[in-house]
Parts: structure tokens; sequence; C-alpha cells
């Protein structure tokens, strides 16, 4: 039976990529709302819309048409885990456009955005692991944290716009959860991956910083009117929301001082998972600042912001280039051996 073609292949090897992309555009908009660029966070939000939503509709036609192929797609090495961890990617990138929305004031898109990646989250995170599934995995093995996270973000956001303290809890018990995964999926990070990975290892940084947007969100969320957290409550979470941004900015110092020491190639579509991680850390930064009231923490927060968003401009214009440059007229270029 033959396997997928090329142009199936093509799109299952760049699907968490694809995701990574809406992550990172998602965040943007986040952070540049919270940088107080509320013109550009919405031009921000408006492409991450979009591309989320060619990402979804290509997803969902590419399964329908597959039919009786699906087995046979399933055979080929590798791919049904590139799939699941694209669904694990889809899910945070679907709550970080949600955040998205929420920032621009689009509440009733955010909380739409928020049941559909709740609805979407069992099914990825419960992927059974593959037989012969390697025990050290590249940056990607982080998904499911981040995809735990992204809804932590979404539901405390919501829960301060609408006043809702249980969405608050729940967001609280999502937050310790992704904790905890983070320290399985550490378990299994491949760390050979900081000296010799093309991109997506800065996820082992990128999911900390997610975590810290996490906590300030919590933090942020109580008011006098919902009265969420008790002292040692609130106690217990700006400590440990301070020490993952602590964890974050060394970690990526070490994942940077690694780039300069070990250079490798600057133009892979995995750099979309780079460019997250330093966007992450700025709109985790800004929210820290605005959490806790650390005012030095604005100024760290908008320099790794603005140097974000001009590494998304670079990858952009790499990706963009890459796909023109692997399409010719009406059909997808094979790389296979003439």
């Amino acid at each position: 039976m033959p396997g997928p073609s090329p142009s199936t292949d093509w799109w299952a090897q760049r699907a968490p990529s694809a995701s990574a992309a809406v992550l990172t555009t998602g965040t943007l908009s986040v952070g540049l709302d919270l940088a107080g660029y509320g013109v550009l966070s919405r031009i921000a939000v408006g492409l991450a819309c979009a591309a989320w939503l060619m990402l979804a509709v290509d997803f969902t036609l590419r399964l329908l048409l597959a039919g009786t192929k699906l087995r046979s797609y399933a055979e080929v090495p590798g791919l049904v885990d590139t799939v699941a961890t694209a669904a694990l990617t889809t899910v945070a990138a679907t709550a970080v456009l949600g955040t998205g929305f929420s920032a621009v004031g689009s509440q009733a898109l955010a909380a739409a955005l928020l049941v559909l990646a709740l609805l979407l989250w069992p099914v990825a995170l419960a992927r059974p692991a593959e037989d012969g599934e390697r025990r050290r995995s590249p940056g990607t093995v982080f998904a499911r944290c981040m995809a735990t996270q992204g809804l932590a973000v979404l539901g405390a956001t919501l829960a301060a716009t609408e006043s809702a303290a249980w969405l608050a809890h729940a967001a609280l018990v999502l937050f310790w959860l992704g904790l905890v995964l983070y320290i399985l999926a550490l378990a299994r990070f491949d760390v050979r991956q900081v000296a010799e990975g093309r991109g997506d290892h800065w996820f082992v940084a990128g999911a900390l910083a997610l975590s810290a947007l996490a906590g300030a969100r919590l933090i942020s969320s109580d008011s006098a009117h919902l009265y969420l957290w008790n002292v040692d409550d609130r106690g217990t979470l700006r400590h440990v929301t301070v020490a993952l941004l602590v964890l974050t900015l060394a970690c990526s110092a070490v994942l940077l001082s690694a780039e300069f020491l070990r250079p490798r190639p600057r133009t892979d579509i995995r750099r979309w998972a780079t460019v997250f991680t330093w966007a992450k850390t700025a709109t985790a930064a800004l929210a820290v600042a605005v959490a806790l009231d650390v005012s030095w923490l604005d100024g760290l927060g908008e320099v790794l912001l603005w140097v974000s968003v001009a590494a998304w401009l670079g990858v952009a214009a790499w990706a963009v280039a890459s796909a023109r440059a692997y399409v010719v007229p009406g059909r997808v270029r094979s790389r296979a051996r003439r």
C-alpha cells in the first residue's frame, strides 16, 4: 500500500511548528497589550487568528480526505507522535489565542476558545506512548505542560474579567498539574538537545515562561470582590511565580550561551519555538511586574518583547520564502531521491 503523499508528509513534519507559529504570534499580542501597544496587539491577534484558522481548516481537511489512508499514515515512523504533538501545541495555541482576544476586549471569543481548548485537551493529553518511543526526547516533550498551562492562563484571565471565582480555582488546579507535567517531561528531555537542537529545544524554557505567566495571572485575578487566596496561598503563589521566572531567565541564558558556543542553523521551521520562548519570557516578565508591582521588570520585559518582534519578523520572512520555494506551480515538490 502506498504511503502518504509528499504534501501530507511535508505537513506532518511541520504541524507542531505551525502550531508554534500561532503560539508565538498570540503571545506577542498579549505582550504588546501588557506593554501598552494596543494597536500592535490587535494586529498581532488578527495575524494569530488567521494562522489558527488556516491551521484548523488544513488539519480538518486532511483528516476528512485521508479516509482509508489513515492506517498507512499511522505506519510511517514517528508520524503519529508528530501529529499528537501538533494536537497538544494546537491546544496551547488555542488557549493563547483566547488570551489575546481577552486582552483586546473580546471576552466572548476568549470564552469560546477556552471551551474548545478544554474539549481538545483531554483527547490530546491521553495519547498513549508509541511502541519503541525513545526515553530521551526533543523539546516537544514539553507540549503537555504547555497545553495545560495555556488553559491555566486563559482560565485565570477570564476569571478576573468575568469575576468567576470557580474559574480561578480551576485554573489553579491546572497550574499545579502543569508543573507536575513539566517535571515529568524534564525527566525525558534529551539534554544533548541543548548543544544540538535546531530550535524546539527552547521549549524547555518556554514551558517555564508559560508557567510563570500562569502564576502571575492567578495572582492578578484576585481582588477584594473575589477574595480568592488567603495570605498563605498568595504567598505560595508569589514565591513559585518568582522562582519560575528566575528559572526561565537562567534557562534562557544557558540556551543562548549554547547557541553561541555550538552554532547551528538559524533558518529552520523549528525556530518558531525559539521565538515563542523569547516572546513568552517577555510577556511573563511584564505580567509578573504588574502582579507583584516590580517596576524594573517592565524594562526587561519590553526589551525582550522588541527582540521577540524582530525575531518574529525574521522567522516569518524565512518561513514564507521556504514555503514558496517548496511549492512549484500547482503541486508540492517531492524531496525523494530520483
